[in-house]
């Protein structure tokens, strides 16, 4: 666990205020809950003799009774216009924060967005989560929101979104990494709990809200511009293709080859989590291949960086002797261009995602009217790690 309470950790760090729940055990395994609360005002406001402010004591400073101040926040028609103008005013000037259990009962809502994240060998909590997670908290602080995030053991996913469609602990949930064939459509579908999917599956598109980048266009016309270079041998350095945005990666890349005489050779093609370590050991093996590649793509910064070690320890330059082109969500620990971008990447940001998929989800709680997907393009952007074909990458 102790990785992913220091994504968690990375994770609250990125909103403004927040507040934890400790580790607790429920049925099928463990469970680590973590709420994250939104504030619009300093922490130091909150506090009153040094604790939140209830509603007792709102009650008490407006001279009204707890059930009069609490129609008045909910907006119940019996309650005077003047009397829920004034409560309502004196309520933000206070910060005050109702209890999300009194608000549940009250409104049947609880104004919490869900994240099920499932703990297994290939961990979804890692950079690109805490980013997008960033981006959503955006928009829930915008938005009057609070987040849960819950990490739970590999296969016990079903039975925590019941649990959270039945408790009624959120209003609806954004599903993280959606594989090629996903039962969570249907699961989610059936228990009418509100959902956006960060990414698409293979269920019909229009039968679910989404958010994805056209990962397909994207690695199809990366791999058109190494062609157009003069490279014909191209690997590539691929997230888990169970995942429906690396099998897409995949699919354009190869298609580019195929239409263009290249046939696609799986000997350079790797396919793991993307991280530093992998990068850099897919980038070794190529290059240790009778015919190595001249060219390369990754579908993430830090596999890049993996491979541009491997590359540097050969002596390789990388744009002069070798190709290389990323795929960049844009991590903010990790800038990777500016005036004079070092790597050619295809770039769409993971934190944006994050925003259009909490909008958008909310958006379907409160029945507004609103888009029920949203493709992205990835944009293109020339560095100094590509250049045209000079001979085979040999030792």
């Amino acid at each position: 666990m102790a990785q992913s309470t220091t994504a968690l950790d990375a994770a609250a760090q990125a909103t403004p205020r927040n507040q934890g729940e400790p580790t607790t055990k429920k049925p099928g395994g463990l469970v680590r809950t973590l709420i994250i609360r939104h504030y619009p005002k300093p922490f130091e406001c909150l506090l009153e003799e040094g604790h939140p402010m209830n509603l007792k004591e709102l009650s008490e400073k407006l001279g009204l009774s707890q059930t009069t101040v609490s129609r008045a926040l909910n907006g119940y028609p019996e309650v005077s216009e003047e009397t829920r103008r004034r409560v309502q005013e004196f309520a933000r000037r206070m910060n005050y924060q109702p209890n999300s259990n009194a608000r549940r009962l009250a409104t049947g809502k609880s104004n919490t967005i869900g994240h099920v994240v499932p703990l297994s060998e290939h961990d979804m909590l890692n950079p690109h989560f805490t980013d997008f997670v960033a981006g959503a908290s955006k928009v829930y602080n915008r938005r009057g929101y609070d987040m849960l995030i819950s990490v739970v053991n590999a296969g016990t996913e079903k039975e925590v979104y019941r649990n959270l469609a039945r408790n009624r602990r959120v209003d609806g949930v954004i599903v993280h990494g959606p594989r090629v064939k996903d039962d969570r459509v249907r699961i989610l579908t059936d228990l009418k709990l509100p959902f956006v999917i960060h990414g698409r599956t293979n269920d019909p598109e229009d039968g679910y809200c989404w958010v994805d980048v056209n990962n397909r266009r994207a690695f199809a016309k990366a791999t058109e511009y190494l062609i157009e270079a003069g490279h014909r041998r191209i690997a590539l350095i691929n997230g888990l293709e169970f995942m429906t945005f690396a099998a897409n990666r995949r699919e354009g890349m190869e298609k580019a080859l195929r239409e263009h005489g290249i046939e696609p050779d799986a000997e350079i093609m790797f396919s793991s989590d993307m991280i530093e370590p992998n990068g850099y050991g897919a980038m070794t093996d190529f290059l240790s291949h009778r015919d190595p590649p001249t060219a390369v793509l990754c579908s993430s910064i830090l596999t890049a960086m993996g491979a541009m070690r491997a590359m540097h320890e050969r002596g390789f330059s990388v744009g002069r002797d070798l190709s290389l082109i990323a795929y960049d969500d844009c991590l903010s620990f990790l800038p990777s261009t500016g005036d004079h971008p070092s790597m050619t990447v295809m770039r769409s940001s993971i934190r944006l995602a994050g925003e259009l998929c909490a909008d958008m989800l909310i958006d379907q709680i409160e029945k507004k009217p609103g888009r029920r997907n949203h493709l992205l393009e990835a944009e293109f952007v020339i560095g100094s790690s590509t250049g045209p074909v000079r001979a085979k990458a040999t030792a």
